[in-house]
């Protein structure tokens, strides 16, 4: 079987399954589709002991109602229960999913809205279609179409990121600093250890802040980063800034912040003209 021949392999089964997928999306029968979401409530926050692992979340009680049964339940983030939650505080209301029938199995979500139609897979295979495409246009025509088929959507991609990464970098700054700063305490240390593929041991450390709103919400959560030396940082006074509707949204360092969100905006224009530069000098290569 030659290069054509697997093309049209590899183009059928993927076009297959993601006919599939989009079908049964369009049905409403995906997992994601039939899974009930509902809004659950924080009743009770622990706090983390200082050394432990941070890899299950912060402890917290929650409740929800399951809306086929009206039966309220009050369960905790135990074990595998989904997304990890790393900020918290009583009242706050967190997202969860389950098979329809079985609220016993649920999940917490921080992004209820995620993958609900179920059409990850499905676009998953429309895009190795197009590498496979991609990549025996090279064979065939010469590498110089590669990098049209690389350029021309990383620049779409690009063109259609930026300007709301722009819009979303001014609006959380903004935010961050529009309700003014109040104190935090870093409270405890977290640390995970793992072994990589070569064998090496690896350490990380997690600080648990804790600062109180100007609306008197006691908010517990993990800083994974922009705390000097937080390995030993157990104890260390803060000063915190956060956006008075979500103290999910909060920083240590609003300087720092500021230059963070510029990094990445300089990271996307750079991406971007990364694929503009291939779409171009791949249109001179052909035309020439």
């Amino acid at each position: 079987m030659g290069w054509h021949g697997f093309l049209a392999l590899w183009c059928g089964v993927l076009g297959t399954f993601a006919l599939v997928g989009y079908g049964r999306s369009l049905a409403g029968v995906t997992r994601a589709q039939r899974a009930v979401r509902v809004t659950g409530r924080i009743e009770r926050v622990g706090e983390p002991r200082h050394g432990s692992s941070g890899s299950e979340g912060i402890a917290v009680v929650v409740t929800f109602r399951d809306p086929a049964t009206g039966q309220e339940f009050t369960v905790t983030n135990d074990g595998e229960r989904g997304d990890r939650i790393s900020t918290a505080w009583t009242g706050r209301e967190i997202g969860i999913r389950y098979p329809p029938g079985r609220p016993h199995a649920y999940r917490f979500t921080t992004d209820p809205e995620a993958g609900r139609l179920g059409l990850g897979w499905p676009n998953f295979a429309v895009f190795l279609i197009y590498v496979g495409l991609v990549v025996v246009a090279a064979v065939d025509w010469g590498w110089p179409w590669s990098l049209i088929g690389f350029g021309v959507p990383w620049t779409l991609l690009g063109a259609t990121y930026l300007p709301g990464a722009v819009r979303d970098t001014r609006r959380r700054v903004e935010e961050l600093a529009s309700g003014g700063p109040v104190p935090g305490r870093v409270i405890a240390v977290l640390k995970d250890v793992r072994i990589d593929e070569d064998g090496d041991t690896l350490t990380s450390h997690t600080p648990v802040v804790a600062f109180t709103t100007h609306e008197g919400t006691a908010v517990t959560a993990y800083r994974t980063h922009g705390l000097r030396d937080p390995a030993r940082s157990r104890g260390r006074d803060l000063t915190i800034h956060y956006r008075p509707d979500d103290p999910a949204l909060f920083t240590t360092d609003l300087a720092g912040e500021h230059r963070s969100r510029t990094g990445e905006i300089a990271f996307g224009i750079a991406a971007l003209l990364v694929g503009v530069a291939a779409a171009v000098a791949g249109g001179i290569l052909v035309a020439g």
